[in-house]
């Protein structure tokens, strides 16, 4: 299966955060599935570290090189997502989360959050 980590389950991933669920561990280690992380979680770490960096733990840098430590796919920003974005209900606000649903849909993919907003979207969002 392949799965796009939200960006908050990307970082708890990483940083062996306890927010992180034994569901969505189980997910990320499990050696059938293709683990892929989003530059927009990249551009959205580095947004928002540099307005609170005590909230978020690690810089876009940082993000990128733990991300290829752990063998993490790189998921660019194309065209095609962006026409998915364009089709996309509003039920959620925030752009980077909006874009990242859109890459999962674009793509065939799980997408795995924590934000139970999300779940709106369909079956490619899970809740974890």
């Amino acid at each position: 299966m392949n799965v796009l980590q939200d960006t908050h389950v990307a970082l708890w991933a990483l940083t062996d955060d306890a927010k992180l669920t034994a569901e969505a561990r189980g997910l990320i280690l499990d050696e059938r599935n293709r683990i892929f992380w989003s530059v927009a979680s990249m551009w959205e770490i580095a947004i928002k570290q540099a307005l609170k960096p005590e909230k978020i733990p690690l810089s876009g840098v940082e993000f990128l090189h733990l991300c290829e430590q752990s063998g993490y796919e790189r998921l660019q920003i194309g065209e095609r997502h962006v026409v998915a974005l364009e089709s996309l209900p509003s039920i959620h606000a925030d752009p980077f989360n909006r874009i990242l649903v859109s890459q999962a849909r674009a793509e065939s993919m799980i997408f795995l959050t924590h934000d139970s907003i999300l779940s709106a979207y369909g079956e490619e969002v899970r809740v974890v």
